[in-house]
């Protein structure tokens, strides 16, 4: 049974990021290890965005510049054979890192997927994780 968020943590509020472009070495292929490509990121979080819409204190907010550097680390960083493990790590770090989001949704597009006579703008992932979903749970 899903725990449903209670008047006071409740978040219906998004900051939001969208069309993050990367290069990066993820993929099964060993093409795409050696060669890399470029991987699309969106991201949305939900926050409360009540006290910053009155106090105008980047303090009472996620800011979303610190966001996209925590995006780009990952993206960038330690190769992955699957699309799933980037959204995952890139879902798991904004949780970790800002406390005032509930929920994350992470999607990763790759705008060039290898897959032979596809005609299509991208092949991708999306997930959306909570803060407790899963914690403790091994």
């Amino acid at each position: 049974m899903r725990e449903t968020l209670g008047p006071e943590r409740a978040a219906p509020d998004e900051i939001f990021l969208e069309g993050m472009r990367f290069y990066a070495f993820h993929g099964v292929n060993a093409e795409e290890r050696a060669l890399g490509q470029r991987f699309t990121v969106d991201v949305a979080l939900a926050v409360d965005l009540r006290a910053a819409g009155r106090s105008d204190d980047l303090g009472d907010t996620v800011s979303y510049s610190a966001v996209f550097k925590l995006v780009r680390r990952i993206v960038e960083g330690e190769p992955r054979n699957l699309l799933e493990a980037v959204a995952e790590a890139v879902a798991a770090g904004i949780l970790a890192e800002f406390r005032p989001v509930a929920r994350v949704t992470v999607t990763v597009r790759k705008p060039e997927a290898p897959l032979r006579g596809a005609m299509l703008d991208a092949a991708g992932v999306r997930l959306s994780r909570a803060r407790g979903e899963g914690e403790g749970a091994r």
